[in-house]
């Protein structure tokens, strides 16, 4: 048009709006009224969604720039010509379109629409009707360029992406074949919210099937023209589905004020940072800051991270337990003497959690992470994996302590010297075997899920390298010049070769014991797991306060000033007790004006009983309302 729309707005000044429609999931447009500069009168401008808005224009400019009738004829050749080649080229088509209002005396025209009495601006559906048609827009909004290899990943870790959005249903194609959600030859359902509420409820009630939702949503992957309803019928049907061994984890990401039922009900609700509303991130569980998808993948490969941190470090602590406890119990009732003294296992306690949790929970997220399945829901926290690395590992450290115990001497040439009040090499070898054989299963420790290359990766967990290197460091000082601190005695070239050579093993062993194969273990050994009906009870019970739609959503977004006001007053509360104080002990003389703000005090206290429902909760040191306190709570 050769003009800039900033020149268009210093044109039409503020002062000028008469009325705003403005835009919403439903309607899927926006229209102003504004005054016309030519003389009485008005001019509606629309903009919105191309089939929305042609479906409401009854003339269309020609070349000229002059109205001319819009037959239904025309306007589908358009939506076949123009709209549709737009919207699978992946542009969002906007048509945009006007409307003017010219009081009778003044000769309207065919395409105006002629008033005696001031128009009724609140019949919207009158008021946008009958438009003639100025231009049909195709929008580009390129993909990003890293969330196609987000998808990719998010797909390889076993996690469905479906796209849920309100573009036309061809330009949702195009996006969804881009980004890598929808590939070639594969057959997925793309869907309109019209179509997916028609094949997911039942025709006689209106109601969603849940048997007819099973049927859609395994095959879903785009949702296009969708209200955020839909959205919501879409999560809560998908978390109800029980046609999957285990329910699936869900997770929602939105950034409107009608996102918010969705955000609550999913597992895990993605609000976006920067465009999201106030609403939606209140409803949400993590919020973008940088509203991108790659992120959620971040997310996810950061989650899945701690999960394991936490089993490396069990694994790593039970294992050293197990035998630390053996050793203790056995050798107390066969010997009457135990090899492990109590520094001994002070220092080795200090191993196994201070210094193990700091190298095992430091390791960084790789991309492995991401190339395996998730896990379920049910998962025990020790599975039958773990338990058969802490047996096997246990059991080689088992072996080679009481093989020194009773052999000793025939091993590393040392003697054999139990109840001795003096350290010997004989208990000082075992203790130092064992430290060793601990410190090279901790490598061991740091993968557990049958990787065969316990060093990959090494080099990038630094910490990890560094705690290892100086835990070696004390246990060499420690042994070597304890002495009776420690209750050791220092040992000789040939026991720290042996003594090594056992703690290597541990490298060698876990390679056996990583080759037996599960199937042959029983599953009723694992410890930890829950019941899919234990889950939901639990989080039935903790999201009992957070079950609603929107208007609860809402409701508290309302609350807001509510809150922020009677947290005034309890702050003028504490100042008015620290005046009063403060006053009472300067002088006699200004006990009467103590009195009376106390009494300003006590007015202020019997508004708020007499108003419980802005009542505040001092136990919590928050605002609580009276409708949200559990049973049997009375406001003070």
């Amino acid at each position: 048009m050769g003009r800039n729309y900033d020149d268009y707005r210093r044109e039409v000044p503020e002062e000028a709006i008469h009325k705003i429609y403005t835009f919403n999931s439903v309607r899927k447009s926006m229209s102003t009224v504004v005054k016309r500069k030519s003389g009485a009168g008005y001019t509606l401008f629309t903009k919105g969604a191309s089939e929305m808005v042609l479906g409401k224009c009854n003339f269309i400019l020609d070349e000229q720039g002059k109205p001319k009738p819009f037959p239904r004829a025309d306007q589908d050749r358009i939506v076949s010509n123009v709209i549709e080649p737009m919207a699978s080229d992946g542009l969002r088509t906007i048509c945009i379109a006007y409307k003017d209002f010219v009081p009778a005396s003044a000769g309207p025209g065919p395409s105006d629409a002629a008033f005696k009495e001031e128009p009724n601006w609140d019949d919207e559906d009158f008021i946008v009707s009958k438009l003639t048609c100025i231009a049909i827009v195709g929008i580009e909004d390129p993909v990003r360029p890293e969330v196609p290899a987000a998808i990719r990943q998010c797909q390889s870790a076993g996690i469905c992406v479906r796209m849920v959005t309100g573009d036309n249903v061809n330009t949702a194609r195009s996006i969804a074949s881009k980004c890598g959600i929808l590939k070639p030859g594969e057959n997925f359902l793309v869907l309109e919210g019209k179509e997916f509420n028609k094949r997911i409820r039942d025709p006689a009630t209106g109601q969603v099937s849940q048997a007819r939702f099973d049927q859609v949503w395994p095959k879903l992957r785009v949702l296009a023209r969708s209200s955020p309803q839909d959205k919501y019928t879409l999560v809560s049907g998908i978390i109800a589905s029980k046609i999957t061994a285990s329910r699936e984890v869900v997770a929602v990401t939105g950034d409107g004020t009608n996102d918010g039922p969705a955000l609550k009900k999913a597992d895990v609700g993605f609000a976006m940072g920067l465009q999201g509303t106030d609403v939606a991130k209140e409803a949400s569980d993590i919020i973008l800051t940088d509203d991108n998808f790659s992120s959620i993948v971040k997310a996810v490969k950061w989650g899945r991270n701690v999960y394991d941190s936490i089993s490396k470090f069990l694994q790593f602590q039970l294992t050293v337990n197990v035998v630390a406890v053996a050793v203790a119990v056995f050798s107390s009732c066969v010997i009457t003497d135990t090899p492990l003294r109590a520094i001994q296992m002070l220092w080795v306690n200090l191993i196994m959690d201070t210094l193990a949790s700091l190298a095992l929970a430091t390791e960084l997220p790789s991309d492995e992470l991401l190339e395996r399945k998730p896990y379920g829901r049910t998962k025990p926290l020790i599975d039958i994996v773990m338990l058969r690395n802490i047996c096997g590992n246990a059991l080689y450290q088992l072996v080679i302590t009481f093989t020194l115990l009773f052999a000793g001497d025939k091993i590393m040439d040392t003697p054999i010297q139990f109840g001795s009040p003096v350290p010997t090499q004989h208990f000082t070898a075992i203790f130092n075997a064992f430290v060793m054989m601990t410190l090279f299963n901790e490598v061991n420790a740091r993968k557990i899920h049958d990787q065969r290359n316990v060093f990959s990766g090494l080099q990038r967990n630094i910490i990890f390298v560094i705690i290892w290197l100086t835990t070696f460091a004390l246990q060499v000082i420690i042994v070597q010049v304890g002495g009776m601190v420690f209750r050791t005695r220092g040992l000789d070239l040939s026991h720290w070769l042996w003594c090594l050579c056992f703690g290597a093993g541990s490298l060698v062993w876990h390679q056996l014991v990583i080759s037996v194969p599960i199937s042959v273990l029983p599953s009723c050994l694992e410890i930890g797991g829950s019941t899919e009906e234990e889950i939901e009870q639990i989080l039935d019970e903790e999201n009992a306060d957070q079950v609603g739609g929107l208007g609860e959503v809402e409701t508290d977004l309302n609350k807001k000033g509510q809150v922020l006001w009677i947290r005034g007053l309890a702050r003028l509360q504490t100042q008015i007790r620290v005046v009063n104080a403060f006053r009472m002990g300067l002088d006699a003389d200004f006990d009467k004006r103590s009195t009376n703000n106390s009494l300003s005090y006590g007015n202020i206290a019997n508004f708020l009983r007499s108003n419980p429902s802005l009542d505040r909760d001092e136990n919590e040191g928050e605002i609580a309302f009276a409708d949200e306190r559990t049973n049997g709570e009375v406001a003070a």
